[in-house]
């Protein structure tokens, strides 16, 4: 069967053919193939892709860090609240409970708190009235500390107590774990010198609460009554 020469398309008049070439499958101009996509496509589609890609991958914005929680306040006990109730009255807050003194008896602190105005700027926790008091044996609470217009304990005032009434008292207090509970109380009153705070600790040779000297290291002893005050130490 003859071989049939291949057909050369689009030349002009002034084209000078190309001679074909013949082979054992057929006939095939030297005019290249164009083979799959060209290369210039390819970088292209790889360069479109690139672009679209580092736009989608934009860094997720982070959460917004959540703010610490609190710990729960322990929950106070009825029998607490009760008593703290009926020692300083029913706007009693109770401020700490447990073995506050480290002699292994139930002691309760409880204060009343006098809400911020703007009159009252003091910084810290300002009240007009504060006790500790022990659970006794028999369930009944027995107050061995009470704070009001001036500081007692069942023995009389406590050394450094103002001579003059105190209608409020700035109020802090820490739990040593080796001393226990102790309070540092300051006199609230208008135009008044700084002052260092009275400390107050559980003195386990008189067993009950006394006030300390500036150094807070050695107990005083109490006085009788407020015409004759005090400050011996003990």
């Amino acid at each position: 069967m003859p071989i049939k020469p291949c057909q050369m398309n689009n030349l002009s008049a002034n084209d000078t053919p190309i001679s074909p070439s013949f082979t054992e499958e057929g006939c095939s101009s030297r005019l290249p193939r164009r083979r799959g996509i060209s290369l210039p496509f390819c970088l292209s589609i790889f360069a479109f892709a690139f672009l679209f890609t580092g736009c989608s991958d934009a860094p997720a914005s982070k959460p917004a860090p959540q703010a610490e929680a609190k710990p729960a306040e322990p929950t106070i006990p009825e029998d607490v609240q009760q008593a703290a109730n009926t020692l300083l009255g029913s706007e009693t807050q109770v401020l700490a409970f447990g073995d506050l003194a480290k002699t292994g008896k139930q002691e309760l602190l409880a204060a009343n708190v006098l809400p911020k105005t703007p009159t009252n700027t003091v910084p810290g926790m300002v009240v007009s009235r504060f006790t500790v008091a022990e659970k006794k044996d028999d369930g009944k609470w027995l107050e061995l500390l009470h704070g009001d217009e001036h500081l007692k304990n069942n023995k009389g005032y406590l050394a450094l107590t103002p001579l003059e009434s105190i209608s409020s008292w700035r109020l802090q207090f820490e739990q040593d774990s080796a001393k226990g509970l102790v309070l540092y109380l300051t006199p609230v009153k208008a135009n008044s010198v700084h002052s260092l705070p009275i400390g107050i600790r559980w003195n386990t040779a008189t067993k009950r609460y006394q006030s300390l000297d500036q150094s807070y290291q050695n107990f005083l002893l109490e006085a009788p009554s407020l015409d004759s005050p005090r400050s011996v130490l003990r």
